[in-house]
């Protein structure tokens, strides 16, 4: 009979009482559960678009088939600067797949192509000559192209085995056609994984 009322009463004090404390605990918990959604879902708005490089126009920076995450917000903010990899639509053609190329010059500038070199408001550039091959084709950029308000020339990284700017079909890029930012990239078979540069 004893163990029995031992056992009743050891029952009775678990009996959990409601504090102020542990409401606040689970508020707590609530309120960071829900800021953690929410960050993700920011996360995920900005960020959240993934792409695939397509050919090798952009080796030795991006390779074939290797994933590319997309900042989306920030152009909303800024405009895109000179050695952004930008991620666009052709004319805003949606149902082309994106491409995926380095902003060379900017909105104000005068583009030309002269032997094989890139030419920005008439001075060439030391980086062109330097890091990449001499361009075998000028197409468009053959003459001076002046950039309006909100247009961008890119190009390729590999340039002779690039569509880009110089395309008639693909020309200046508009503001309004790009998707964002290439910011990171995965998925390379030759380890060429991360910020893209």
């Amino acid at each position: 009979m004893r163990r029995r009322q031992k056992y009743h009463s050891m029952f009775r004090e678990k009996k959990k009482v409601v504090t102020f404390e542990l409401v606040k605990e689970l508020f707590s918990w609530g309120f960071y559960t829900l800021f953690a959604l929410f960050v993700a879902f920011v996360l995920v708005l900005a960020f959240g678009k993934r792409v695939r490089t397509i050919g090798d126009s952009m080796e030795s920076s991006l390779s074939n088939g290797q994933s590319v995450l997309v900042d989306r917000i920030v152009y909303k903010l800024f405009s895109p600067s000179k050695g952004d990899v930008i991620v666009f639509l052709p004319n805003g053609n949606e149902k082309s797949h994106y491409y995926i190329k380095r902003v060379v010059a900017v909105s104000g500038e005068t583009v030309q192509i002269k032997d094989g070199i890139l030419y920005v408001n008439d001075e060439a550039v030391s980086d062109d000559a330097h890091d990449y091959d001499k361009m075998e084709e000028a197409g468009i950029a053959e003459n001076e192209i002046t950039l309006g308000n909100g247009e961008f020339f890119v190009l390729g990284d590999n340039r002779n085995s690039s569509e880009d700017s110089r395309s008639a079909n693909i020309g200046v890029v508009k503001l309004s056609t790009i998707a964002g930012k290439a910011w990171f990239s995965y998925g390379s078979s030759n380890g060429n994984n991360g910020f893209v540069k």
